[in-house]
């Protein structure tokens, strides 16, 4: 069995072997730059004092700044921190977003601590990694992972802030931040519709859809979702709203099923009421969570935690295509049961970067100090009514109210962010597929994307000059 970092030091040195690049160079992009391990003290409302073990890890210092969200989990370790870190390199350079990777976590359970202990510690960490450099809008930038939200990212720019005195460009030392604070419309369901954006240019592959079996775009086809949790909401919703099937979405107390669909929306409402999927209207519950991800579905999404399907439950899955909202949901032992079967796997190091790719506007909407929009909406909006008006005037014919105000219609922040997103992933993934086209000897998508990775990373420090 492989670490984390491990899986994903093998599934580079597997992809390596497509590239041109020198033997060094390569352990260079593969090694973790900066890593650092902290404890500090906090003091909890009971009046003890807890010792938190937290880290932040800099794998690539190739662009700058890194870029990696915080996570609290009580699954914390120094490895699985590695392992994000590197695949938020990859992930930057697939999408083309000029940042090195970065992750951080902190080993709590966020559940167990109430509001104004999480503040203390979010403070601390933040405060911690000011004292050695490991923050800031041109240094490292973090955002919100698992366990964390709005809430801890307008904690940390508020102490950032306080900590470095008239920074003008201080709001842009995280991302995810609520919008009072800097943050950006479309952000909440970036990494949800980036999945959507990514899966839906697959299929609509007809050359990738014959081979599988199936039929070109999303529309009628079964989707089975693990995870209600921001990502696998927001999958589930635009996968339905877009004419897919939601079958079945699983949660850690388990799972609910039917063959006509689910409208995550009520699902959510339901578990914030009771607590549980259980008794959901409609469905069948699955009191085994997992067993939810062996259900007979044309798209699997795993949008929950690492190495949920591996080299013993692999052989059971029966979707023909599986793409990875979570980070890791795979064991290389899975990928190599995925190639023999003949199943796609959409690789999470691009698929999920919905998330960085919004985060980088956002990060440049504070260092422009100025919302998307706002300069040229209501120019637009005048020209397109001008336009229109013309055009009645010569043909002698009104247009409707419905198509009136979509022609009228100018971009605001959302508009810009979202059509932004959809041409990240629509780029990353054709750009993936050529690689994989043209070299028949790539065995899965998985490794293709590895190799569009390494060769932008390794170009980056060619470019640099340090390795000529």
């Amino acid at each position: 069995m492989y670490s984390f970092f491990e899986s994903v030091e093998r599934s580079f040195d597997k992809a390596a072997e497509f590239t041109k690049w020198d033997k060094g160079l390569l352990e260079q992009i593969k090694a973790c730059n900066s890593i650092y391990s902290m404890r500090f003290p906090v003091k909890m409302d009971d009046g003890r004092i807890e010792v938190i073990e937290a880290y932040r890890v800099q794998h690539s210092q190739h662009k700058t700044p890194c870029k990696g969200g915080i996570r609290f989990s009580k699954e914390v370790n120094q490895d699985e921190v590695m392992a994000l870190a590197s695949l938020m390199t990859y992930k930057c350079a697939i999408v083309n977003v000029p940042f090195g990777g970065a992750k951080g976590g902190i080993k709590i359970n966020p559940r167990n601590h109430s509001t104004y202990e999480l503040e203390k510690i979010t403070r601390r960490y933040t405060a911690e990694l000011v004292k050695k450099n490991f923050i800031g809008p041109g240094i490292d930038v973090p955002a919100p992972d698992y366990g964390t939200g709005e809430r801890e990212m307008a904690w940390i720019v508020d102490t950032y802030a306080s900590l470095k005195p008239g920074e003008i460009d201080a709001a842009g030392c995280v991302t995810g931040k609520p919008i009072t604070q800097g943050g950006v419309h479309g952000r909440k369901e970036a990494t949800g519709l980036g999945v959507f954006f990514g899966v839906r240019e697959v299929c609509n592959n007809e050359t990738v859809m014959a081979k599988l079996g199936l039929s070109t775009g999303i529309s009628g086809k079964k989707v089975v979702v693990q995870g209600l949790g921001n990502v696998g909401y927001h999958c589930a919703k635009f996968f339905r709203e877009n004419g897919a099937i939601v079958i079945a979405i699983a949660e850690y107390e388990g799972a609910v099923y039917s063959e006509a669909g689910i409208n995550e929306e009520e699902l959510f409402k339901h578990r914030n009421a009771t607590g549980s999927v259980k008794d959901f209207a409609g469905s069948t519950f699955i009191a085994k969570s997992a067993e939810a991800l062996e259900l007979d579905c044309d798209i699997l999404i795993p949008a929950a935690l690492e190495n949920v399907i591996d080299g013993n439950n692999a052989p059971r899955i029966k979707a023909k295509i599986i793409g990875e909202a979570a980070n890791g949901p795979l064991t290389p032992e899975a990928d190599e049961v995925f190639i023999a079967k003949g199943t796609l796997v959409i690789p999470d190091m691009y698929l999920n970067a919905g998330g960085v790719t919004v985060s980088y506007f956002e990060w440049l909407k504070n260092l422009s100090h100025v919302r998307y929009g706002r300069l040229e909406k209501r120019f637009t909006e005048s020209m397109n009514h001008h336009i229109l008006t013309e055009i009645e005037i010569l043909t002698g014919k009104q247009a409707s109210t419905r198509a009136r105000n979509l022609i009228e219609h100018g971009a605001d922040e959302i508009d810009l962010v979202h059509s932004g997103l959809e041409e990240t992933m629509i780029s990353a993934t054709q750009e993936i597929m050529d690689i994989w086209h043209a070299n028949p000897a790539i065995p899965d998508m998985r490794t293709a994307a590895y190799v569009c990775a390494i060769d932008k990373v390794g170009i980056s420090y060619a470019e640099l000059g340090i390795f000529p």
